[in-house]
Parts: C-alpha cells; structure tokens; sequence
C-alpha cells in the first residue's frame, strides 16, 4: 500500500476524531440538562414546580437528580457548546509556524491526544460545577487549534496538486466524526448514561494517537519504508512548489496583503458559519422545538453528516480529473466547488428555515445542506495550499484564527435569539442568517477568488504560473 494511502486513513480518522470530541457534547447536553421548551408559542417545563427562576441550584449552574441532570437554561447551554471556540483561534498560526520548523506529525497527534484525554474528564467537571466543564472546554479549544494548520503543512509536502481535492476529503472525516457520535451516543445514552459519550470517545481517541504515532511521518523521505519509487513521484509531481529547507523567514507582508488569501477566508467563514450552526444547534432543535426522543434525535443529526464525505471524495475525484486532464483551471475548479460549498450549501439551509413542524421536508433539506458541503475539500480547503504550499500550515493558522473568530458567535446569537423561545419562528431567524452568511461569501470567492501559486511561496521563482501536475 502507498505510503500517502496510509496517510490518507489515518488523517481521515484523525479528522473523524477531532470532530467526534468537540462535538460529543452537543448530542450528550439533550439528555445532562431538563430545559424550559416551547413548541407551537405554548411554554412546558419539565420541572414539578412553577418556581424554577427562583430556585438558586439553577441560577447557580449546579445539578440534580444525584448529580446526572443539570438545570441550565439557554444561555448556559448555549455557553457549554460555544466555549470549545472562545479561544480556539489562539494557537491556530503558532501551529501552522510549529509545524514548519518540528514537523506535522507531532503537532496534529500531540493535539489531538491531549483533547481525547481531557475528554474523559468532562463528567467529573460537569458534576463538579458549572464553571469547571467550561474551563475544560475552552482549554481543549485551546489545543484542537493546533490541528487543523499542522496538518495543511503535511498535505503540501506529501500530496501532489491533481491529487489534492481527493487526499483533502479525508479531513471531512470530520462528517464521519460527528455522524458517528450523533447516532450512536443517541444509544449510548440511553444504554449507559451521558458519561460513556466522553468516556468511549475519549479512549478512541487515545487508540488513534497511538497508531498515528508509530505509522506516520512528517516528510516521503523521512519515511522508512516507503519506495524509492514514490518519493520520485511525490517530489517530481511538486517540482518547486516546495522547498526541502524552508527559510525561517515567513513574508508576513505579502501574506496579510494577499487578495486570494483574503477572499479564501472570507469564503471559508460564511461556510463554516452555515456547517457550524446546523452542526451545533440540530439536536436542541430537534429535542426541543420538534419534540424527537433521545434516539431519533441521534439519528437525525447524524444521518446527514454519513452521506456528507462519499459525496465529497465523489466531487474530489472529479476535480482532480478536470485538473488532471485540463479541462478546467485550478481556479476554476475551485469555485465551481465553492458553487456547491456556499451559495447550494446556503440555498439548502433557507429552505430548512421555513421546513416548519413538516419532518420529512425538515430532514430532506438538512442532509442536502450538509451533503452539498462537502464540495468544501475540493474548493477553499486546498485552495490554502494552492496558494502556497510552502506556508500552508501559516496560511491555515490565519484562516482558523479568523474563521474560529467569527464562527464562535454564532452560538451566542443563538443563545439570544432563542433565550426562552423555542419557537419555530425564533429558530426560522437563526436559519435564514446562516443562509446569508452562506451564499454571499461564495459570491464573493466566484468574483475575486484564486488559486495561482502565489510568487511569495518561494522568492527565487521568476514567472509564476498554476502549478500543472505531472502525469
């Protein structure tokens, strides 16, 4: 087996993991909390008494029911699933700069380690109080930025360019993730508890950093085991767009003033917006406003997410073909990618908003929205590296830091929109804004988006053109 084969699973569980923790407590909160709901404008609580806001275990964030059930209202909630991203930007470029000069390979599996064990902590910090489940949160936040810029750094050293959009469908692992941990901590739940939703994901992550640490390495000739023969491919089909010894010296100026940079991020944003807020909020929405059990609402948020990576390996072995053949540019490529990524994306989510208390036509538009996004892996995703793939773990730092940024809000504008109003109409408001970041970022990367080998990768390069792979 290829040696970027091997890389190719092991990033795709890795990525499947990384999601499955920062997003097990999404699905674990429908079953630690007993929150006020309104369905159809008319407020239920699950409460015995009419006196909850006067209850000071609530106001304080502390549980009940022998420690398992916790009162915590939308804010609160809203707050426990929004803390992961409060600093999660932070270490995003310190882990793009890390992985330049110590290699990928410790980054990405150090990272990911360390927030599977802080994973199987979360139920002594929940029933601890209120205050120490967030910090752990924000702390593994904190870490999971490392992630995502290391591994762009390992993709420009062993990937070729018409391979790209197929090897980047491995990070929509992350579909998978959180498919997985949707459907089946629904069971698990209800089997065994919350707890075993942190327990269980907690110690696959930990088997993950084990194989990772032993099967992967930071560069083709690094590897032990790998032919002679695909090296020679791996380094032929890159030519110069990498150098073996990158200088220490990155051009911050012609990064911060890169257009195409600029307009990448700028799409990245308005999609993550839209993945993050159906990712995050579908199970409140579905427990909640549409009144689904423990199981179906496991199902529901994760079925969509199942069907999301065939589609974006499909899509990716088809931009690589139009790249590889030259039927369309690089560029090209990567907007009509973006086509599907944001403004279809987009288009899917409006409709969601106005699917109303209508289940089916509710699930229809959710699994196409989150389906459609997946063309992600063939448009601005390694569109970062295109750019650049010298700097690439630079370049996705600055993404993550920004795009974490803005995306962070969006459970607080939830939290306001919905604080005390479960309503169909209150969550129609949440939709149709995340429609709009959506689809007219994605305008924006159609006009002004590109994906030309930017001359700053390498300072001695005279006439720079789109990289052409080598066949």
């Amino acid at each position: 087996m290829q040696k970027r084969t091997i890389l190719w699973y092991m990033t795709f569980w890795g990525f499947g993991m990384n999601f499955m923790l920062r997003m097990n407590l999404n699905i674990a909160i429908v079953s630690m909390v007993r929150p006020i709901t309104v369905k159809d404008g008319l407020q239920s609580e699950y409460y015995e008494n009419n006196s909850l806001l006067q209850n000071t275990s609530y106001l304080s964030g502390t549980n009940i029911d022998n420690g398992n059930v916790f009162q915590w209202d939308e804010h609160q909630q809203n707050m426990a699933k929004g803390s992961f991203f409060w600093l999660h930007m932070v270490l995003q470029i310190p882990g793009g700069l890390l992985a330049q000069k110590f290699g990928a390979k410790s980054i990405f599996g150090y990272s990911n380690g360390l927030v599977a064990l802080l994973t199987c902590v979360i139920p002594l910090s929940a029933k601890l109080n209120f205050n120490a489940l967030i910090l752990i949160r924000v702390f593994q936040g904190l870490i999971a930025g490392l992630a995502w810029p290391s591994m762009q750094a390992m993709t420009g050293k062993w990937i070729p360019p018409h391979e790209r959009s197929r090897f980047v469908s491995a990070y929509l692992g992350t579909s998978v993730g959180t498919a997985v941990t949707y459907m089946v901590c629904g069971y698990l739940m209800d089997w065994l508890g919350w707890e075993s939703v942190f327990y269980i994901t907690g110690a696959i992550g930990l088997v993950w950093h084990l194989c990772w640490t032993y099967l992967v390495y930071d560069s083709p000739r690094l590897h032990p085991t790998i032919t002679e023969k695909e090296v020679k491919y791996i380094e032929n089909s890159l030519g110069n767009s990498i150098v073996k010894n990158v200088s220490s010296s990155t051009p911050w100026k012609s990064i911060m003033t890169s257009l195409p940079l600029m307009v990448n991020i700028i799409s990245q944003i308005g999609y993550n917006w839209g993945m993050y807020t159906i990712s995050l909020q579908a199970p409140t929405y579905f427990k909640f406003v549409l009144g689904f059990n423990l199981k179906q609402t496991g199902i529901w948020s994760g079925v969509p997410h199942l069907f999301l990576w065939p589609f974006a390996f499909s899509f990716g072995c088809l931009c690589d073909h139009l790249i590889q053949a030259k039927t369309m540019s690089i560029t090209n490529v990567r907007k009509l990618a973006c086509v599907f990524s944001n403004i279809v994306h987009g288009l899917f989510i409006l409709t969601f908003a106005y699917s109303g208390c209508n289940e089916t036509f509710v699930i229809f538009n959710l699994v196409c929205a989150v389906v459609v996004s997946g063309a992600i892996s063939s448009g601005a995703l390694p569109g970062i590296v295109d750019l650049a793939p010298n700097f690439a773990g630079v370049l996705q730092g600055i993404n993550g830091t920004i795009v974490i940024f803005c995306i962070s809000i969006s459970p607080y504008i939830v939290g306001l929109i919905t604080y005390q109003q479960q309503t169909i109409e209150q969550w129609k408001k949440v939709f149709i804004v995340s429609a709009a970041f959506c689809s007219l970022t994605g305008i924006a990367f159609l006009i002004f988006g590109s994906s030309k080998l930017q001359k700053w990768n390498n300072e001695e390069q005279k006439d720079v053109k789109e990289i052409q792979p080598i066949v």
